[in-house]
């Protein structure tokens, strides 16, 4: 059984409600199908009821098992309108303008009923960018409970790979922060082995990578992790965690043992932690179009509920896959 066909079982053993409010892309109405077909989650779109069914029609999908919100006419939605309003007042927010984003911006209206509860999660960026995703969760729902900051990885399934836990890897972060500061690179590592254990179940062992393995070179940007895998090892000191490593230490063993000897997490990893963006988008990249592998992300860690971006190159079957990844992550939640 394949990696994503764990987390679907996993998913349907709980099923949660997750929420998609992309339904002007053909390829969210496919996922919704496929989705429902099989069981995976409870489904809300949100839009115009009559479009959205000439829309999937038109795609022959069928998505008769869906709950279908529209803004303009749900009961729910003066209740979204006074609770923004609520949330946001300190920044000016007035009824009319909750109003106004509301019924125009669906990415919106789903964190708003995900915070509200009528929903345990969403799945947006099909046709989104990151920032527009992820900007009301910011706003709304704000971060979770003793996390430092949200971050976003890529669950990278290698096939055929002897490295990591069987081919699985979390590249971290690979889609959000620009160019973390030691502290901050401490807290994704932190909350990237959290994650990691969460959806592959087994053991987080983290490296924190650099172009340098324990000194070999020398510049500020390799400062900048010698002092980020110090945090971490302090923050966390149950966690199975060293650097600074190059790629081949952290994941191959024989480089490992030769280049790092003596450290418990060379040659083994299979969290791996990037100085900054460019490294991470790069390095996911890389491994899915060289490597074959399957990405599922950006993947949100640190919101104070499940909400996932997708890339805007995604196929169906990934938001399938992600549909599920956040399901697990709601079951989690509970």
């Amino acid at each position: 059984m394949g990696f994503i066909d764990v987390i679907k079982n996993r998913a349907k053993a709980n099923v949660k409600t997750i929420v998609l409010p992309e339904t002007e892309d053909m390829r969210t109405l496919e996922a919704a199908d496929k989705v429902l077909k099989e069981g995976i989650a409870k489904l809300i779109l949100i839009g115009n009821e009559e479009k959205v069914k000439k829309s999937a029609a038109e795609g022959g999908f069928d998505i008769s098992g869906a709950q279908i919100v529209d803004p303009e006419t749900s009961e729910k939605t003066q209740g979204y309108i006074d609770k923004l309003v609520e949330l946001r007042q300190k920044k000016g927010m007035t009824p009319e303008q909750a109003k106004e984003i509301l019924l125009n911006q669906y990415l919106y209206y789903g964190v708003m009923m995900v915070k509200m509860g009528d929903a345990d999660g969403m799945v947006s960026g099909a046709c989104h960018s990151t920032a527009d995703t992820l900007r009301p969760c910011l706003q709304i729902l704000k971060t979770k409970p003793g996390t430092k900051l949200v971050s976003a990885f890529f669950l990278i399934i290698v096939p055929d790979c002897e490295y990591g836990a069987k081919g699985a890897f979390v590249f971290g972060d690979s889609g959000l922060n620009q160019n973390p500061n030691p502290e901050e690179l401490a807290a994704i590592a932190g909350s990237s082995a959290e994650s990691f254990k969460l959806l592959v179940q087994e053991e987080p062992i983290v490296a924190m990578l650099s172009h340098s393995t324990k000194g070999s070179a020398k510049h500020a940007d390799v400062d900048k992790v010698v002092e980020a895998t110090k945090i971490a090892k302090e923050q966390y000191p149950e966690l199975a965690l060293d650097g600074e490593f190059q790629l081949d230490a952290a994941i191959v063993p024989s480089v490992g043992a030769s280049k790092a000897p003596g450290s418990p997490v060379a040659g083994k990893a299979n969290v791996l932690i990037f100085p900054d963006l460019d490294a991470g988008n790069i390095g996911y990249k890389l491994a899915q179009r060289l490597a074959k592998a399957e990405a599922y992300g950006p993947i949100t860690q640190g919101i104070a509920k499940p909400v996932n971006d997708l890339s805007r190159g995604c196929s169906a079957d990934d938001i399938v896959g992600v549909v599920a990844i956040t399901s697990v992550q709601c079951q989690a939640q509970n």
